[in-house]
């Protein structure tokens, strides 16, 4: 897969300026969606960089009512682990707004890969496109739950991840079809060991990150890599 000519790099000078432009591009998003379709629909990811800029939704004024919240991945763990991506956005941002309890759909991975896979792609079904999906970057070029030698499975909206190089061993992802089923995409990659992954990128490597992308194409947020 060559390099995909609608990725836009973004390269911040410091945690504080990623956190903040991440969270004004959410809000900016926001207020499109719903002034376009009277609802907002945010696909989030876990990981440090997202908690910071959940942290700092949490302090922001927003129309929270319209706001409907989903996961790009989840670890099969119970539901109170603190591992999990859900108890995370939960703790630093959603039980501190106004969004109805409804309109915030948790990956129930606690069922195990295969049933929870399959209830959530019923919790999707007949839902419209994303408006917007955030993403990480791992260090092997892995974005959700799609790793580099895993056959991707596009046969659901949501899928199981066995054996996955990352514990625990089993996982549930949105599926790349489902993933790029959005109007906007943004990665939030940070830390110098992201470098090799964001290098074969920007080469044109067919790492995973790459199979995601938009009708907007891509936006990838960085501080603390070079875009050489």
């Amino acid at each position: 897969m060559s390099l995909n000519v609608h990725t836009r790099w973004h390269a911040f000078p410091s945690q504080t300026a990623i956190h903040e432009a991440a969270r004004d591009r959410i809000l900016a998003a926001a207020e499109t969606a719903i002034a376009q379709h009277g609802n907002f629909l945010i696909v989030l990811a876990g990981g440090s960089t997202p908690k910071a800029v959940y942290a700092l939704l949490a302090q922001a004024k927003a129309d929270w009512s319209n706001w409907h919240v989903y996961h790009n991945d989840e670890r099969c763990l119970p539901a109170d682990h603190d591992e999990r991506n859900s108890k995370m956005a939960r703790e630093v941002w959603l039980n501190h707004v106004p969004i109805p309890p409804q309109q915030i759909h948790d990956i129930p991975a606690e069922l195990g890969n295969i049933a929870g896979a399959k209830a959530y792609t019923e919790t999707l079904k007949g839902v419209r496109s994303f408006d917007l999906v955030i993403l990480g970057l791992g260090e092997d070029g892995h974005t959700a739950s799609l790793f580099p030698g895993h056959a991707v499975d596009n046969s659901a909206d949501a899928v199981p991840v066995f054996n996955s190089p990352k514990p625990p061993a089993d996982r549930i992802t949105l599926s790349q079809q489902r993933l790029n089923n959005t109007h906007e995409v943004m990665f939030l990659v940070t830390g110098v060991g992201k470098q090799a992954a964001v290098d074969q990128w920007r080469q044109g490597v067919a790492i995973p990150a790459t199979l995601i992308h938009s009708p907007q194409g891509v936006d990838v947020y960085c501080y603390g890599v070079v875009l050489n």
